[in-house]
């Protein structure tokens, strides 16, 4: 089977918008496995913060790409491509439809429209160890002013505070001599499914104001130990999983220079911060997407029901 005549489903959008529910909704309705499209989710040991999905809630729906790492293992936006496309092929060649379910938008983007993200030439652990030490000494700011005066529009894409993602832009234009941006280009890319692509939404006061809640509700759940058993485990190390938005928040108040108040406070923060940066995203990068806005649950799910199904010719 081509790829480009297989049928995916993806929803998108930004944190605490209702992914989930949704995604369980039509993966029942239209005989789905879901892929996790998201950047933290395939670690094991991370269910709070990263808002996994519990085995209540798949009620019976296959899910991939969920706990296959450790803490300590790294993962980016290239092997998630390679792994969901294998994962697209099993699951279409056993008459299933394949649903991608993520926040992280780089993500979704590589797999839909093939980006290769530098390609295996453009790798060096010595350039990445330069950058990378210089952002110890110099801090994230100056790191991301490096990569915006040599390539504003990549610098333009990604937030100062990905230092991580700021660092392997940098890595990329020094090896290839080539502009981050211009590989990472997807304006002349076909896409490589027959994807459908639903974006959920909500107004911005009652997507904060679920942000909040959720955050207090990992924290009454448990997320302090699950990000101390993180730190602890870490010891130092410079993880990829320490870095995300639910444990980093911790390390001073772990360290003896925050209180919990102002951790939650950060967290919350940080995540409205986050969800912004995902909507830009989604509505700058992805093509010929769905807006449904999920403000009344019923009526939102109704709304990518009837997309999903004028898509597949039901």
């Amino acid at each position: 089977m081509k790829l480009s005549n297989i049928p995916v489903i993806v929803i998108g959008g930004p944190t605490a918008v209702g992914k989930t529910d949704l995604s369980i909704h039509l993966a029942k309705q239209f005989n789905g496995e879901i892929i996790n499209g998201d950047s933290l989710q395939v670690y094991r040991n991370l269910n709070i913060g990263t808002g996994k999905i519990t085995t209540t809630e798949m009620d019976g729906v296959p899910h991939h790409l969920l706990d296959i790492l450790d803490e300590h293992e790294p993962y980016d936006a290239s092997q998630f491509k390679k792994m969901a496309t294998t994962l697209i092929k099993e699951i279409a060649s056993r008459g299933k439809l394949p649903i991608i379910v993520g926040g992280t938008g780089l993500y979704l983007e590589g797999l839909l429209y093939n980006l290769e993200f530098g390609g295996e030439s453009s790798h060096s652990p010595e350039v990445r160890q330069h950058w990378q030490q210089l952002a110890q000494r110099r801090g994230s700011e100056w790191l991301w002013q490096q990569l915006q005066a040599k390539d504003p529009q990549a610098a333009a894409l990604i937030p100062y505070q990905n230092t991580r993602r700021v660092i392997r832009a940098l890595e990329v234009i020094e090896v290839t001599g080539e502009l981050f941006s211009k590989q990472e280009s997807h304006e002349e890319q076909q896409s490589v499914f027959n994807e459908c692509v639903i974006i959920l939404e909500r107004p911005r006061e009652a997507l904060y104001e679920r942000i909040n809640r959720r955050v207090q509700l990992m924290v009454e759940a448990g997320l302090e130990q699950e990000a101390r058993a993180l730190y602890d485990q870490a010891n130092g190390a410079d993880w990829q999983s320490i870095k995300g938005i639910g444990y980093k928040e911790w390390w001073p108040y772990f360290d003896g220079h925050a209180t919990l108040e102002e951790v939650v406070s950060t967290i919350q923060q940080n995540s409205r911060r986050y969800a912004k940066r995902q909507l830009t995203w989604f509505r700058n990068r992805l093509k010929h997407t769905h807006w449904v806005d999920v403000s009344d649950d019923t009526q939102g799910i109704a709304l990518a029901s009837a997309i999903v199904k004028a898509h597949l010719g039901d």
